[in-house]
């Protein structure tokens, strides 16, 4: 990490000076386009499984929990990291912030080492626990992807650590470069290592899971590089590092929730794979089949998360009301009309998104009315979204989590299971919206309190709007 101490006083920090505008623009766009990329890059992964055969994508589709846990654990420190880091710069302190910065690389590194454990212990039970000894191969090479995906993930949680830095200190731009650069990395090997071409053995579903960890790696190299050379407001500090149980305490407070809040949808997935997977596996590879698609316009509702949680967090730490609610006014209008889009290729063209993924006659008998059922929460989501990344960047993350928890836990794998039972697999995909309106219901509760306590008692502050 660059080794310079003096950062620019919290008066020239862009996002305490820049018209709010111009600085979400500066501060999300490049997240959002990096996110954009990544669920791309995620979507392009499973059009090549698809080739394969629909065994392949049914055990990469199973897969999934386990990486959205992995993906929680990441984010959810980030989210606790760069949060209180932003908070510290806002408040001129650049101690403070280092020492932040320290501990949390420490958290990433303590995460490897349980991520990597489980690697080796819990995948085939894993898969055992979804479909028994029903398919074998696909329990063969869902073990195969998922081992490697867990014992290889220091470059993700790298990745993601490093990119928290420079979003905590405003600079997305290279954030964007990271997820760039890794995201080529994999579509480019991709293709190279499942089908083996250009005199590389043909791996399968495993090559696929060795493009994901060697792009992942490239941009853990870019982000930690793009730190070293570019971020002087933050530097690590490990001569002489003893972890330091107030920071850590403090990034787990804010963290704990979101991790939890992520963890909760591992279980919804896992939940729903197991209820699908009665009808049949194809059933379970449409709903993994959406689960990429929708990550084409949620990653970059999160990209823009990202890009809003340390402006907030900022001009809190700073005392500044009218920046805080200008972003959050903005960001939510940004949201809407990237949901609204989602809606619209949901509702009009769901037989040429599942046209990508080689879908049989089954596949679109079941996938078309499902994706456009479940097209339909997208005119709410981005409310509960943008609202859960106010409550995080706040200290109120735990609003955020009980949120998650109403809508994935109590409410939609319930109604799942209960339109299950009565009627039928096309009457499942119905309990998407149900969950999403008690989400939006309780997020207006929680925005309204946080406003209440918090917000509406910090002084007015800039007028540089």
């Amino acid at each position: 990490m660059n080794q310079k101490t003096a950062s620019a006083p919290a008066a020239e920090n862009k996002m305490g000076t820049m018209p709010i505008g111009r600085l979400l623009f500066n501060m999300s766009l490049p997240m959002m386009v990096s996110m954009l990329v990544q669920a791309l890059y995620n979507i392009v992964d499973s059009i090549f499984v698809a080739k394969l055969s629909e065994n392949a994508l049914t055990a990469v589709s199973l897969a999934f929990p386990l990486q959205m846990l992995l993906i929680a654990v990441a984010t959810g420190t980030g989210v606790g990291m760069n949060a209180l880091l932003s908070r510290a710069l806002g408040a001129k302190k650049t101690d403070e912030a280092n020492k932040i910065a320290s501990n949390g690389t420490f958290l990433y590194i303590i995460s490897y080492i349980v991520f990597l454990i489980l690697g080796f212990t819990v995948v085939k039970p894993f898969y055992a626990s979804q479909i028994g000894n029903a398919d074998v191969e696909i329990m063969e090479m869902g073990i195969d992807y998922l081992s490697t995906v867990m014992v290889f993930s220091m470059g993700l949680l790298a990745q993601i650590c490093f990119e928290r830095l420079l979003t905590s200190t405003g600079r997305t731009i290279f954030s964007m470069t990271s997820q760039l650069c890794g995201a080529i990395t994999n579509i480019i090997l991709d293709p190279i290592l499942i089908f083996g071409l250009i005199g590389f053995p043909k791996m399968g579903v495993t090559g696929a899971a060795v493009a994901t960890v060697i792009g992942q790696c490239v941009g853990a190299l870019v982000s930690f590089t793009c730190n070293h050379k570019f971020n002087p407001d933050v530097r690590l500090q490990f001569r002489g590092f003893r972890p330091d149980g107030r920071i850590i305490r403090t990034i787990y407070a804010i963290g704990i929730p979101s991790i939890i809040m992520q963890s909760i949808g591992s279980v919804m997935t896992y939940s729903m794979n197991r209820i699908l997977i009665t009808f049949s596996s194809t059933a379970t590879a449409v709903f993994g089949v959406y689960f990429k698609l929708q990550s084409f316009f949620f990653m970059p509702v999160f990209g823009l998360n990202n890009g809003i949680t340390p402006i907030i967090a900022f001009n809190y730490g700073a005392q500044n009301r009218k920046r805080m609610v200008k972003t959050i006014k903005l960001s939510m209008a940004t949201a809407f009309c990237i949901m609204l889009f989602g809606f619209l290729c949901f509702e009009l063209v769901p037989q040429v998104l599942l046209g990508m993924f080689n879908a049989s006659a089954d596949m679109l008998t079941i996938g078309v009315p499902a994706l456009r059922i479940i097209g339909i929460h997208y005119l709410l989501a981005w409310f509960g979204i943008i609202c859960g990344t106010v409550f995080q960047a706040l200290g109120k993350a735990v609003f955020s989590m009980i949120v998650s928890i109403m809508r994935q836990l109590v409410v939609l794998i319930p109604a799942a299971y209960v339109l299950a039972k009565f009627g039928g697999l096309h009457a499942v995909w119905w309990a998407f919206l149900t969950a999403e309106i008690m989400s939006l219901i309780v997020s207006l509760i929680f925005l309204f309190r946080t406003n209440r306590t918090i917000i509406s008692k910090i002084p007015d502050g800039s007028d540089i709007l």
